[in-house]
Parts: structure tokens; C-alpha cells; sequence
């Protein structure tokens, strides 16, 4: 709407991404911070809280009657802001809203099977969650092959130029980044506001490398590759501004979790930011906390089968660090500095090439 403003009335400033990109954040801010309240209320008349895991800590116990699946609601304030802000001729803009349909409506289903059952544990089946995610992540990739005949060179960080056309296994590699970026996601949403700041930072840092890639003179200073993507920005801020408004009810002690209708989505969104931005292989530096913390479940799992020996008191990482009786508040800053940092890292990479 915003755009086709610009064009009908020819209001200039509303042809700038930047301009755009503020207003989405604000919209789906406000949008956020006004359903959020509306949807907790009813969250708890309805029961619709968070089953605990029996496995988790002890203090997790006191978290049973917290409303969650707010995912819905700041995934659902996002794409309002972005159809009322993005370019819809651009195919990426699209793809970006596809993607976030499309995983919202996987973690939607899970979360409601769990909520119905009243056990954590008795969501989806893994291996039919895992095929919805090929099916989804193929759809998405399938989409930027046919509609955006999208380039399938390899980049490699502080290298000017792609190491390798990956033709048709390009399509193996999106569906890899998708759909590992967020299950990654979803593992680290186990604290209050622990996966929030960490999408944001991974958010700031994919806004602004779309940017870049987006802008023919940036890109170009920068040595970076250049493909009309900027319109994602507007997105990924849209995005940034619903989980600013998510955090304020999620911080500790939360009002309100994610779910995985929220952090199945966001960590999908992730991998679709890394593909179009050529940047899947920095996603490992931008998302570094959930790198680290499906490596640490991977390592627990394979020493456990292999050794018949834990590596970690528990997995995912953050609940090792409650098993040592860390302070839940101290394990979730100190989580958010090291994602501030890795992402500063990732940004001043950018100029060495």
C-alpha cells in the first residue's frame, strides 16, 4: 500500500526501502504490543498454556500455567505490516512472506497438538514435523529457482568472488539452511527472551547485508554480490519491530512463550535471509548461540549413543547452565552478549574481502 502510494501520488519519500523498513517495524510493533494482551487473556481462559517438558529442571514446573503460542500473534503482526509496506512486484518480498506462512502453519499445528494433549513431548511426530519442513523448505527454494531464477554461485566469507555454481544441488543447500536454522531456533527457545534477542541481533545483522546487496553502489564498494533484494529489509525489520513487541511480554518472568508457531517461523525466516544474501555460510557466525546450542544436543546425543556418557548435565546448553544453578536471568544476558558480539564479528567482516 505504501508503495503504490509513492507511485499513485507520487510521494517520494515512500519509495525509499529505508523509510518503509521504519514504518513496517513501528506498524508491527504497535500491532504486537496492542493484540498481545487480547491474546494472553484468552490464552488463559481458554488453557491454551505451555505443557512442560518432564524432563526439564524443576524450575521449570512454575512455567506450566503460561500462556504460549504467542508466536501467531507477531508473526501474524508482521506480515500485516509488510503487505502494507513491501513492493509487491518484487518475488523476493514475496518469498519472504511465503516462508513465513508457510513454517507458521507447521509450528501452529504442533503447538496445537500439544496444547490439545496437555504434554510437550505430544506434538507433531518428529518425522512428520521433519517432512513438512522438506516439503515447505522445497516449495521455498522451488520458488526462488523458478519465479526469481535466482542465482546458485557459493560465496564464502573475505572471498571477492562465488567458489562454486551449485546448479541444481544449490536447492539441497537452501532446504539444509532452512530447515536446520530453524529447528536451531527452536531448540534455543527454552529460557524467557533467550531466542528473542538473538533473532533480533541475527535480524539487525541480515537487514542490513540485504541492504547492501540490494544497493548496486554499496554492493559494489563492498565487493559484495548484488541482487534486488533490498525489498527483504522491510521484512526482516516488520519482523524485528513484532519481536521487540513480543519481548516486552516474554522478558522474565515471561507473560507469554513463543511456541513453535513462533520459533519454527523465525529461524526459517533466518535461513531464507542467509540464502538470498548469499550469506549461508556467515549464518554460522550470525547465529552463532543457536549453532552452539544444537551442537551441544548433538554432542550430547551422539556421546550418549557412543560412550554411554553425557558431555552436558543437559541438552540444550542454556539448561546445563540451570543444572550448575545459574541464575535463569544471568545464562539469558549472557547468552544475548555473546550474539551482540558474534553479530558485530559477522557485520565487520564484511569489509574484509
Amino acid at each position: 500500500m505504501l508503495y503504490w502510494l509513492h507511485q499513485t501520488f507520487d510521494i517520494n519519500i515512500l519509495g525509499y526501502i529505508t523509510i518503509r523498513g521504519g514504518i513496517a517495524f513501528f506498524l508491527a510493533l504497535f500491532f504486537t504490543l496492542f493484540l498481545m494482551p487480547i491474546f494472553i487473556r484468552w490464552a488463559q481462559r481458554t488453557s491454551s498454556v505451555q505443557p512442560i517438558n518432564k524432563w526439564a529442571p524443576d524450575r521449570h514446573k512454575e512455567k506450566s500455567s503460561t500462556p504460549t503460542m504467542g508466536g501467531i500473534v507477531f508473526i501474524s503482526a508482521t506480515i500485516l505490516a509488510s503487505l502494507i509496506s513491501i513492493k509487491f512486484s518484487n518475488v523476493y518480498a514475496l518469498g519472504a512472506i511465503l516462508t513465513l506462512v508457510l513454517f507458521a502453519l507447521i509450528g501452529f499445528q504442533d503447538d496445537y497438538a500439544k496444547i490439545i494433549k496437555n504434554e510437550n513431548l505430544a506434538g507433531l511426530k518428529a518425522r512428520t514435523k521433519l517432512l513438512l519442513q522438506v516439503i515447505s523448505a522445497l516449495i521455498i527454494s522451488s520458488y526462488l529457482c523458478v519465479f526469481a531464477d535466482f542465482n546458485t554461485d557459493l560465496y564464502v566469507p573475505f572471498l571477492k568472488t562465488p567458489v562454486v555454481d551449485m546448479g541444481i544441488f544449490a536447492i539441497v543447500l537452501w532446504i539444509l539452511v532452512i530447515i536446520s536454522t530453524s529447528n536451531a531456533v527452536n531448540l534455543t527457545d527454552g529460557l524467557d527472551g533467550l531466542a528473542t534477542v538473538p533473532s533480533l541481533t541475527a535480524l539487525t545483522s541480515f537487514s542490513i547485508i540485504i541492504y547492501i546487496t540490494g544497493h548496486a553502489k554499496i554492493s559494489s564498494y563492498l565487493l559484495m554480490p548484488n541482487f534486488d533484494v533490498g525489498e527483504v529489509a522491510i521484512v526482516a525489520a516488520a519482523l524485528m519491530g513484532a519481536l521487540t513487541g513480543f519481548l516486552w511480554y516474554n522478558c522474565h518472568p515471561a507473560e507469554v512463550f513463543m511456541g513453535d508457531s513462533g520459533s519454527l517461523t523465525v529461524g526459517a525466516f533466518l535461513g531464507y535471509l542467509a540464502i538470498i544474501s548469499k550469506s549461508e555460510i556467515l549464518l554460522l557466525l550470525i547465529g552463532s548461540i543457536f549453532v552452539i546450542e544444537t551442537l551441544s544436543v548433538i554432542l550430547q546425543v551422539g556421546s550418549y549413543k557412543l560412550r554411554n556418557k553425557k558431555v552436558f548435565l543437559m541438552a540444550p546448553i542454556h539448561h546445563h547452565f540451570e543444572m550448575k544453578n545459574w541464575a535463569e536471568n544471568k545464562i539469558i544476558v549472557r547468552f544475548w552478549i555473546v550474539s551482540i558480539l558474534s553479530n558485530l564479528v559477522a557485520l565487520i567482516s564484511l569489509k574484509i574481502r
